[in-house]
């Protein structure tokens, strides 16, 4: 039996989908499924083919990929904020039997047949008859193409199983309860790879999903729906501790899944003064999402990302770079049409990341592997030295370049936005930090900004960017 259709004998009346002003049944869903994906099959489609979407987080998006999923069809979520260039490379690489959009395309791709989602779900809940069908399950079939984030160069499309989604979802029910009753908030965009893992969670579980209007803020979603379980990347949570009703509405969240990018120890410190829940995590598009977490809510400001979950493996390499395998793992690259495999010759997939595992199994990152420079002949992370000034009080963010120097080849130079103009100086900074990392390690300059420069279309900021501007030799750092 496939995944929705299997929800819905399971827990048939349970809330599954609760959006403002109505809650959808795992039965209704399923129905609403069921409808979409015989206007698919109407269409002409079939099981393996490709459909891509672009839009915000909305329940009719959610009710699209569940339609998708009962299809055997698969679903490339696209970020909707990319700037129209970079969709196009997208799809172009895609190649989608069809494109769902929120808003009109103004340049439709040629060959590509693309209609609104409004009318498009208009006409299946319309249609007067729906095949009754079942997509052959199979743990090994294509499911989702999500974009990875891109730190570096263009976003890869990383393509899951449903084997992957399954066991990813699996391990982190494990780990972290959600099940019947509870409600996870929509928080994460659903190209992300933390979106969409949370249909799976809410599927296998029983558990619902909360889904509010594109430009509800996440204060306003957690005062008006019953949410239990949230997932924040590090800038959200700051954001949300700032203002005192957002505080007192985490504290009262069973679980608050903290991960993304380290968060700076005086977010931590706050949210734990204020007794939230968190549990920390470390997690890739290319596992599925989570990897990591910490077995429970964390007590104090750790440094570590938590313990390998359930249907993970990792391992550290030689020159200190993570591995990881599993039936999480995904199934390659799209690339040329085709997927291409990314793993090793023992089946390892090589994550580009540094990081330790103790003996207790605890999993700590240092950084990224494509970010390390060399100076004075000593591996410098970048990462490390922003830890370290994010743990100096008045410091709220810092990102960290090399910057060419005659003596030691390349030293760290920082960009900082502190909590108060120009406070802590620069002095007061440099003394902190010979304390933190040394001498070696301490930055040589630090640049105050008000405003991050970001990747494309997303709120991560670009450190390649910095790190052209830093090594230009007529720059304003020469």
């Amino acid at each position: 039996m496939e995944l929705v259709s299997r929800a819905a004998e399971l827990y048939g009346n349970a809330p599954a989908l609760i959006i403002k002003g109505t809650t959808l049944s795992f039965e209704a869903c399923n129905h609403r499924a069921t409808g979409i994906a015989g206007k698919l099959y109407q269409m002409g489609l079939h099981a393996g083919d490709i459909v891509a979407i672009i839009s915000p987080n909305t329940p009719e998006m959610v009710l699209l990929l569940l339609g998708l999923l009962k299809a055997g069809i698969i679903a490339a979520p696209l970020n909707y904020r990319f700037p129209e260039t970079l969709q196009k490379k997208a799809l172009e690489k895609l190649r989608p039997r069809l494109l769902l959009t929120a808003t009109p395309a103004s340049t439709p791709l040629p060959g590509i047949r693309t209609e609104s989602v409004a009318r498009f779900l208009d006409e299946a809940s319309h249609a007067t008859q729906h095949e009754a069908f079942e997509a052959p399950e199979s743990m090994e079939r294509p499911v989702t193409i999500i974009h990875t984030s891109a730190s570096s160069g263009e976003p890869k499309a990383a393509v899951h199983s449903f084997a992957n989604h399954w066991y990813n979802a699996l391990g982190s029910n494990e780990n972290l309860p959600f099940g019947p009753g509870e409600c996870w908030l929509l928080s994460l965009p659903l190209y992300h790879i933390g979106g969409y893992a949370i249909l799976f969670k809410s599927l296998l579980s029983g558990a619902a999903i909360a889904v509010g209007e594109p430009n509800e803020s996440i204060e306003e979603a957690l005062e008006h729906f019953p949410i239990t379980h949230l997932s924040l990347v590090p800038t959200q949570l700051y954001r949300l501790l700032a203002k005192p009703e957002s505080a007192l509405c985490l504290a009262s969240l069973k679980a608050l899944l903290l991960g993304g990018s380290p968060a700076p120890k005086a977010v931590i410190q706050d949210a734990l003064r204020h007794k939230i829940p968190i549990y920390l995590s470390y997690g890739s598009t290319e596992m599925g999402s989570q990897i990591a977490t910490t077995p429970g809510p964390i007590k104090s400001a750790v440094q570590e990302s938590g313990r390998t979950l359930p249907y993970r493996e990792m391992m550290v390499a030689e020159d200190g770079e993570l591995l990881v395998k599993g039936p999480c793992l995904f199934m390659g690259y799209l690339q040329s049409g085709t997927v291409q495999p990314q793993t090793d010759k023992d089946g390892w997939f090589h994550t580009s990341d540094i990081g330790q595992i103790s003996e207790n199994g605890e999993v700590t990152i240092i950084g990224r592997k494509d970010n390390m420079f060399i100076s004075g002949g000593e591996n410098i992370h970048p990462e490390e030295i922003e830890g370290a000034l994010m743990m100096i009080d008045g410091v709220g963010e810092a990102l960290v370049v090399p910057h060419r120097d005659p003596e030691y080849g390349q030293r760290p130079i920082a960009f900082i936005k502190t909590v108060e103009e120009n406070k802590p100086d620069d002095e007061a900074i440099t003394q902190a930090m010979n304390r933190l990392v040394g001498k070696l390690k301490s930055p040589i300059r630090y640049f105050r900004i008000e405003e991050w420069k970001c990747l494309p279309g997303s709120q991560k900021t670009d450190r390649a960017w910095y790190q052209r501007v830093a090594l230009t030799p007529d720059g304003p750092f020469a």
